[in-house]
């Protein structure tokens, strides 16, 4: 049987540790879709989400980009920090900001 993840996100906005907070509101702003799992060896398992910026899939075709998702949830270092890879926006005046975008985007 297959084992679903102990943790997993919920569906909706993201920033990755890249986002830089005095850039464009939306700048590595994404948001989750769901999670889905691998059908062959289903053992695997898929955080799916996409860009709200111009990102190289978004230009392919407005695809969506998907991650392990032991990597989404997993800490990340960088300059002797850790944080996580991606944080939850909670901010309701953000995520109205980042609704438009999605839909003028999709």
């Amino acid at each position: 049987m297959t084992k679903v993840p102990e943790h997993i996100p919920e569906n909706g906005f993201y920033y990755h540790y890249k986002h830089d907070p005095s850039g464009e509101i939306n700048n590595y702003a994404y948001e989750i879709i769901g999670v889905g799992h691998h059908t062959e060896n289903e053992t695997e398992f898929f955080v799916i989400y996409r860009p709200l910026y111009e990102s190289t899939v978004y230009q392919m075709g407005k695809f969506y980009d998907v991650r392990p998702v032991n990597m989404f949830m997993e800490e990340v270092q960088k300059d002797g920090h850790h944080f996580p890879r991606f944080i939850k926006i909670t901010d309701q005046e953000t995520i109205s900001k980042l609704e438009e975008i999605k839909n003028k985007m999709y």
